[in-house]
């Protein structure tokens, strides 16, 4: 009798304490129980992916989750589910529409005789260059899983990264505009009311308070076209940065100097490179073909030509530190590091070393900010919000003193 393979998310925690998800295919929750097991991860919870679940999700907009994709992929053919029948598998547990149609078109073009990987590069929405490559490797040497499994790794990875980098600048921002929403409603709608109460004191008012109300009243003047200027200087900058390649590099390049922001975006791009070339470079890819592919998923364009510049070099006879050493973007601990991985013939272990070292550091720096920015912003917004607070009774008070 054949057996349903169902499509079930599961929540644990890896060997090293942290807490992972995802989702698998199985025959039933402890057959998925037992596979999570055999990994490593303690399995907290396994539930079918199709049951309803009554929680908000926000929209899934920009990249594809190719992560989600790799690992059900991955946990399929591991359980012996020939190709084809595994894209007929996850499109019937629970994908939505997007995915629904991208592995119904995957499996019709693999079925008209494609390479996974060829058929892959046709959904760059979905999937980039350098995990095409990985794929092709897999499909070449027989390891497509253990390459799948090593591609949803790295990029589970990247997006906790930038998962954490958005909760560490949410609420500051969030605090940020609602103080500045705040201020602005009190400089044009209460200051004014206050402005007409003044007009019948005879005594002049104290400094802060005319300054105060001289603001409010320039505001009120000008908020419609300061609105307009703001708009088409936010429309033109992001025009700007797209279309014109030099100030956007000219841009990228000071971002870097920033401080504290500067160093973070720094290490995220340090830690992205190295991550994607161990990868990719463990997989058995050749060095520079390794770094086309990284260069391509670097994530801006002053990195990306700095990798390129890199394979320039080795093709020119340099070895990769060599290489790094003459730009200013890899700093010295890398170089020397990728030398040593060269010169021992481990380099995608002293790759992987150095991103779990960057991206230690960028998560370091991230609760750092958590910790020092939010005093410091409600500190300001409470100077400004009760600054404007004290202007307004400020001559109330100075009127009471007199009787």
């Amino acid at each position: 009798m054949t057996q349903v393979v169902q499509q079930y998310a599961w929540e644990g925690v890896d060997a090293q304490g942290v807490a992972v998800s995802g989702q698998a295919a199985g025959r039933s929750s402890t057959w998925v129980r037992a596979r999570l097991q055999a990994r490593g991860i303690e399995v907290a919870r396994v539930r079918s992916a199709s049951a309803r679940q009554w929680q908000w999700r926000w929209p899934q907009r920009g990249k594809a989750d190719a992560a989600g994709f790799s690992r059900q992929l991955a946990t399929l053919l591991n359980a012996g589910i020939p190709l084809l029948q595994s894209f007929e598998v996850m499109g019937r547990a629970g994908a939505d529409a997007r995915m629904a149609a991208l592995l119904q078109r995957l499996r019709e073009q693999v079925a008209g005789g494609l390479a996974l990987a060829d058929a892959l590069r046709q959904h760059p929405a979905w999937f980039d260059a350098l995990y095409c490559n990985l794929v092709r490797v897999g499909e070449q040497s027989g390891t497509l899983e253990r390459q799948l499994e090593q591609l949803a790794t790295m990029l589970e990875q990247r997006e906790a990264m930038l998962r954490k980098v958005r909760k560490a600048m949410m609420y500051p921002l969030i605090l940020l505009l609602t103080g500045l929403g705040v201020a602005a409603l009190l400089l044009l709608e209460v200051v004014p009311r206050f402005q007409g109460l003044f007009a019948s004191f005879d005594k002049a008012l104290p400094p802060f308070t005319q300054a105060v109300i001289d603001v409010s009243t320039w505001l009120g003047e000008h908020a419609v076209g300061l609105l307009l200027v703001l708009s088409v200087g936010a429309c033109a900058g992001r025009l700007l940065y797209r279309r014109h390649a030099p100030a956007r590099q000219w841009l990228l390049q000071r971002s870097l100097a920033l401080p504290v922001l500067g160093g973070l975006r720094r290490d995220a791009a340090l830690a992205r490179f190295s991550r994607s070339l161990a990868t990719s470079y463990g997989a058995g890819v050749a060095l520079l073909d390794a770094l086309d592919s990284v260069a391509a998923a670097s994530g801006d364009e002053l990195h990306e030509q700095a990798i390129r510049r890199l394979r320039s070099g080795m093709a020119n006879g340099l070895g990769l530190s060599q290489a790094m050493s003459g730009s200013t973007l890899f700093p010295p601990m890398l170089v020397q590091m990728v030398a040593i991985g060269e010169s021992s013939g481990t380099l995608d272990l002293m790759l992987d070393k150095a991103a779990q070292h960057y991206e230690a550091r960028v998560s370091q720096v991230l609760d750092q900010l958590g910790t020092l920015l939010e005093p410091a912003i409600v500190l300001i917004l409470g100077v400004l919000v009760g600054g404007l607070v004290v202007a307004m009774y400020l001559p109330i008070f100075q009127m009471g003193s007199l009787f």
